[in-house]
């Protein structure tokens, strides 16, 4: 029944939404300046046939979903070494502090120098991804029982089952939390990246030529498309992850 409640109350919240847009639309009265949710619903149904449409969703995904996994990967790795050898740790604290404090667009347009516009949303999403999941996995690592570390040496337990019995069941909600977190920063701070490189066959090329010819319908229209797809991403990676640790505490 709560959970009924909530959901029905995030549908009244949405309605509230669309509302004041809706109003907010007719008051401009200026499609250049802000159209209303239907019109942008009835774009929605034609954008498809958009050319390369479906390439550029592709094209966007995988760079950023790829610069994503690329983040936790390294990120869980850098966290084990740091909490393994306090030097390491060290020795990346200037350059986590700055990847943390710089703004996205100042590393967009340093990484045009280095890169070509094609990869450079995979290497900023991985750059904006990484401090957030080794700073998680860091603490979490640190926050471990060592009495449950000690029992694992004792019965000399394999690398492997004591990552998966000892090490993952106590850092569960600092990957979970860490994910969360980085997988929507992951999608803002790539779509950027594309709009300043505007790689060929990118959502951001897209919303870049939707600002340029002031199509604000189609603009809002690939704004949508991007949560759809940022949402999605997460609801799936999320759930996966969750089942994994499902499967693991059932043994």
């Amino acid at each position: 029944m709560q959970k009924n409640k909530g959901k029905f109350g995030k549908a009244l919240a949405v309605a509230f939404a669309l509302g004041l847009w809706q109003i907010a639309a007719v008051t401009v009265d200026l499609p250049i300046l802000l159209v209303s949710p239907v019109e942008v619903l009835v774009r929605l149904t034609t954008i498809w046939q958009t050319e390369n449409f479906a390439g550029s969703i592709w094209f966007s995904f995988y760079h950023i979903a790829g610069g994503f996994l690329l983040a936790l990967l390294l990120g869980v790795l850098l966290a084990a070494l740091s909490a393994r050898f306090p030097w390491i740790e060290t020795m990346l604290w200037p350059f986590m502090i700055t990847v943390k404090t710089v703004p996205v667009a100042s590393f967009v347009v340093i990484c045009l120098i280095w890169l070509s516009a094609q990869n450079l949303s995979v290497f900023i999403s991985f750059l904006i991804v990484l401090p957030v999941v080794y700073g998680n996995m860091l603490e979490g690592i640190k926050s471990e029982d060592k009495a449950m570390l000690e029992v694992g040496k004792v019965f000399r337990m394999p690398f492997l089952r004591s990552v998966l019995y000892i090490h993952l069941p106590q850092l569960k909600p600092f990957i979970i939390s860490a994910c969360s977190t980085a997988l929507g920063m992951a999608w803002k701070a790539g779509v950027a990246a594309e709009i300043i490189g505007t790689p060929d066959g990118s959502i951001g090329k897209q919303l870049y030529y939707a600002k340029i010819y002031l199509d604000t319908d189609d603009l809002l229209c690939w704004t949508l498309i991007i949560v759809i797809i940022s949402v999605a991403f997460e609801k799936l990676f999320m759930r996966g992850l969750r089942g994994f640790y499902r499967r693991l505490e059932r043994g």
